[in-house]
């Protein structure tokens, strides 16, 4: 079979029971999809470890202030949740201090401004988010596991599908080989080398049926090399030949009959 896709590896990686039998049973004979999802593992053991959040430190108020102007939010929640000892004097006026955890500060013995309410220090605070380990680590393993992933995908490049050796016919002596790969994406190209370019008027590429019945133009080649596009749901089994024609300059869309080169695909 293929390689595994991104997305198969990574649950696989992810999590240890994902049923897909076959892609373990893949993974046990083919080493380069083990050494991706080792690479995928580490990623998953690392943030698996739950950090020590004694020594993390709060963001201050100026990210909130950032976060409230980018997105528009109104002024009853201007303040940043994640202040500590929030001044009264800055809550919005439909928010009043509740009275059970206020109590009142003494008089200054010289006078000075009558007593004022402070939040009492008694009951403890509730942990914020961002000391909580449990839901931003599993955010931050998966955000981990699609960012690795994606960089895996892009590494990878396009995959051989099917090859063929390109002979002389008639008259010609060029060689070549042709390609079939297929983009992570999934779309396929067709990539044609000859030795020289023989063409009296210039090289068409085909992909041809077994009885040569029907064929496919994919396009013109200007040099002794090139990459075709594949339509999508062409049956490379239905049009495994890979023909490369000398057409002449007559407007005639259709094949000249003459061949430079021909091979047929195999996997």
């Amino acid at each position: 079979m293929p390689h595994l896709d991104p997305d198969r590896l990574s649950l696989l990686a992810l999590y240890d029971n994902w049923a897909d039998d076959e892609g373990r049973e893949h993974l046990r004979s083919c080493a380069e999809c083990q050494a991706d999802f080792a690479a995928l593992r580490r990623a998953v053991d690392a943030m698996k470890t739950t950090p020590d959040a004694a020594d993390l430190e709060a963001p201050g108020p100026h990210v909130w202030a950032g976060i409230h102007r980018d997105l528009g939010l109104s002024r009853a929640v201007q303040n940043d949740p994640l202040a500590t000892a929030p001044d009264a004097a800055q809550l919005p006026a439909r928010t009043p201090l509740p009275e059970r955890t206020l109590r009142p500060v003494p008089r200054p013995p010289q006078g000075g401004s009558a007593p004022v309410q402070v939040p009492a220090r008694d009951a403890p605070r509730r942990a914020a988010w961002w000391q909580r380990p449990g839901p931003w680590l599993a955010a931050a393993a998966a955000t981990l596991l699609v960012a690795a992933g994606t960089v895996w995908t892009l590494s990878r490049g396009p995959e051989p599908v099917a090859q063929a050796d390109l002979a002389p016919l008639a008259q010609y002596s060029a060689t070549g080989s042709a390609a079939v790969l297929r983009a992570p994406d999934g779309t396929r190209s067709l990539q044609v080398k000859l030795s020289k370019d023989e063409a009296r008027g210039y090289q068409e590429v085909w992909l041809i049926a077994p009885d040569l019945s029907r064929l496919v133009s994919l396009g013109v080649m200007n040099s002794a090399s090139g990459t075709f596009e594949v339509p999508a749901g062409l049956d490379l089994a239905d049009f495994p030949i890979v023909d490369v024609s000398d057409e002449p300059l007559d407007g005639n869309p259709g094949h000249s009959s003459v061949s430079i080169v021909r091979g047929t695909l195999t996997s």
